[in-house]
């Protein structure tokens, strides 16, 4: 990034949609972004009228060619493999090798991951990357995460994501000391696994970078009870899609009642207003950007099926997490918590040799 110019790698062949909400998402964050350029990789003999059409684009965008792309499909392993010469790949490589600042991708989220851990490596003090996105509660937002990259996490694993999801609040909402919980079974301290008590156990030391508020449960993270919830990567991706269940349910169960009788449809146009306030507020577009926090670089993936104005949102993450240093702060936050537990291991260790004695 040089002064407030921010360039971003573009996956223009990645997505349901692709290319043509790629390139409308870039155009409409080209306005919202001032001093934004884009690397646009992908076919170049379809991207090249798409951009001409959309008047001022094309003086802030670069299109690079690339001859393949990774297949919606297509497993991580293949794509490593059988894809180095994909759009994905190519603007992967763009931002770890430093010619952009950040990449956005709308496709194959393990092939996405899998390119990213090989061409960007781990920052140092994080061992596995951590998919990270804000949900709708009723304070505001929470951040999320793991919500699927891990199945398995121990408890080190646990206090890593704790610190990157403290830090990307911190960056996304503004906060100056997001309050964590760690998902689990109950609030009480005995509740849960040893991996989740030994996690707690060393974001409550002394000196944590994070503020940590203990255990929470499912319903806590609809009521917003904390800035961030961390959960292993099969536990965050199991509530994510029963989050995401329940409100489609309860939508269609709202439109099946207003369909009822005419009263119904009359009482719908009265508070069309209120409606219109409600898709807003929980509208998925507004929230579309899920990170891969740990990574020795900014990787956004977009949600595959959608339109140019959630991937313009997916690029406002992007922006957000290079212009204000996330990467910088997360080595921080990260290196913290490695001086909290190398401080802590001498004296369990003495511990353990005196028999547990005080």
């Amino acid at each position: 990034m040089s002064g407030d110019k921010i360039v971003l790698a573009l996956d223009g062949m990645g997505g349901d949609h692709a290319p043509d909400v790629v390139v409308a998402g870039a155009d409409i964050a080209r306005e919202r972004y001032p001093g934004t350029t884009f690397l646009l990789f992908g076919d170049q003999a379809r991207l090249t009228p798409l951009v001409d059409k959309r008047k001022g684009l094309a003086s802030v965008l670069e299109i690079v060619p690339a001859e393949d792309a990774v297949l919606a499909d297509d497993k991580p392993s293949f794509a490593l493999r059988r894809r180095r010469k994909s759009s994905m790949w190519l603007a992967v490589e763009a931002a770890a090798q430093g010619r952009a600042d950040t990449v956005v991708s709308a496709g194959n989220t393990g092939a996405f991951l899998a390119i990213s851990m090989v061409a960007m490596r781990m920052l140092e003090g994080a061992h596995r990357p951590a998919l990270a996105s804000l949900l709708p509660t009723a304070r505001g937002e929470t951040v999320m995460l793991d919500l699927g990259a891990n199945l398995d996490c121990d408890a080190d694993n646990l206090a890593e994501f704790a610190v990157m999801g403290s830090v990307f609040a911190q960056v996304l909402l503004g906060l100056d000391r997001p309050k964590v919980g760690l998902l689990n079974v109950g609030s009480e301290e005995l509740k849960g696994h040893e991996e989740l008590r030994q996690a707690a156990a060393m974001l409550r030391l002394e000196g944590s970078p994070v503020d940590f508020h203990g255990f929470v449960e499912g319903n806590d993270i609809g009521a917003g009870t904390t800035d961030v919830v961390v959960a292993d990567g099969f536990t965050g991706n199991v509530a994510l899609k029963t989050i995401e269940g329940t409100a489609k349910l309860y939508t269609q169960f709202v439109r099946d009642a207003f369909r009822t009788s005419t009263f119904a449809k009359i009482g719908y146009l009265f508070a069309s207003g209120a409606w219109v306030k409600l898709s807003k507020r929980v509208d998925p577009r507004r929230r579309n950007g899920a990170v891969f926090l740990g990574l020795d670089g900014v990787c956004v993936k977009s949600h595959g099926g959608t339109d140019e104005l959630g991937f313009a949102y997916a690029i406002g993450v992007a922006v957000d997490l290079v212009r204000y240093e996330y990467k910088s702060k997360l080595i921080e936050g990260l290196g913290k918590l490695q001086q909290v537990r190398s401080a802590e291991a001498p004296a369990t260790s003495a511990l353990q040799a005196s028999g547990g004695a005080a």
